[in-house]
């Protein structure tokens, strides 16, 4: 039986997240079976007037194509795929990850190619040219990860993701308008001292639940020459099937000029994946008030409150194949950190300052959206 807190999900995401309209076509990018949540999906979009497409996808067989992928194959790939999205209004996917080191060991340069070609569709097609939300799928994989049981964690992503993303926005506002009259940020934590701009660069209308879910963050694009300093995180990151730890980055110009973590042969690489890899496409302060832990899964933690998020990779303004968001918690249980805008102190120990800030610290933002 289908949990119903599956049904109130799929209608925000249709209705609000991609504000699906009557005749608009929806793909709708289901992994490894979860297939609950799609029909809810789809049910939705039918309500909404809206026509729904189906695709399955299953990571075992994407390794196998990982691993056996040749150019021509990937541009034929990305050929097709690049005229289906073109029908589409909207991208919706729902990841369900049953084993997150599925695609650990393969050959470097076979996941390079393949990276090289799917961020040409996601980052070139998808993003630019639908409106688009990516869902993650709770199961026991994801409670494992997370430290907690798979009850335990079901309740904790659905008070997450369920919560009223129209009302979050509403108290979002002032920090997008401070950040969009915002030309010069500078970071200071633990290991970390990073100075760089985003001027004219953030959307003073926040967006909040309409591009993944679960949300809670203002994010904005860095200018690409700007960032100077070093930066560690002290939260630990997966990606292509790697946990990294200890991650550390020192920027000149904009660019990432030296990186290590507990893999840093491996983290280098992915830097490389294209020349824009190493610099920094967004910069962004979480503060979902219902993401208080590490559980290994971006989409979670980057908007676990009290932290940043400061990402090498893809952006409107520099175009990757990678888009890497490492996570930074200012909680002081963590070490603590300040955020100053234009020499101005707006957040200390992950806790906003400024008097029109402070309804998003969590004691104030957690009764508003629970009333």
């Amino acid at each position: 039986m289908t949990d119903q807190r599956f049904y109130k999900l799929a209608e925000q995401v249709i209705s609000y997240s991609v504000s699906l309209k009557k005749g608009e076509k929806v793909l709708i990018d289901v992994w490894e079976g979860a297939d609950d949540l799609g029909c809810a999906l789809v049910e939705a979009a039918y309500r909404a007037g809206g026509l729904p497409y189906i695709t399955h996808q299953s990571m075992a067989m994407n390794r196998l194509i990982m691993e056996h992928a040749t150019d021509e194959y990937m541009e034929r790939w990305l050929r097709y795929e690049s005229m289906r999205m073109q029908e589409m209004d909207a991208y919706i996917v729902v990841r369900k990850k049953q084993n997150r080191c599925e695609f650990s060991g393969i050959d470097p340069e076979r996941m390079a190619l393949y990276n090289h070609y799917y961020g040409r569709l996601h980052f070139g097609i998808r993003i630019p040219h639908t409106k688009w939300c990516v869902l993650m799928y709770p199961n026991a994989s994801m409670a494992q990860q997370a430290g907690m049981s798979t009850e335990a964690f079901e309740d904790y992503y659905f008070k997450a993701c369920n919560l009223d993303y129209r009302k979050l926005c509403e108290r979002v506002k002032p920090l997008a308008e401070l950040a969009a009259q915002t030309d010069r940020v500078h970071i200071v934590a633990p290991g970390t001292d990073i100075r760089f701009s985003i001027r004219g660069l953030c959307n003073p209308v926040p967006r909040c639940g309409q591009r993944n879910v679960p949300c809670g963050e203002t994010g904005m694009p860095v200018v690409t020459d700007s960032a100077n300093g070093y930066i560690t995180y002290n939260v630990p990151s997966e990606i292509q099937g790697t946990v990294f730890r200890d991650i550390r980055l020192v920027l000149k110009d904009g660019l990432i000029v030296d990186a290590s973590s507990s893999d840093t042969e491996k983290m280098n690489r992915i830097l490389d994946t294209d020349p824009n890899a190493r610099r920094i496409g967004e910069f962004a302060m979480g503060f979902n008030p219902f993401l208080t832990r590490t559980t290994l899964d971006t989409i979670f933690d980057e908007k676990r409150c009290k932290t940043i998020h400061f990402t090498p990779g893809n952006s409107e303004i520099n175009p990757s194949a990678i888009h890497w968001d490492i996570v930074q918690s200012h909680a002081a249980e963590d070490g603590g950190g300040e955020i100053w805008f234009d020499d101005v102190l707006i957040r200390k120990d992950g806790l906003f300052v400024p008097e029109q800030l402070k309804p998003l610290n969590p004691e104030e933002l957690i009764p508003y959206l629970e009333g």
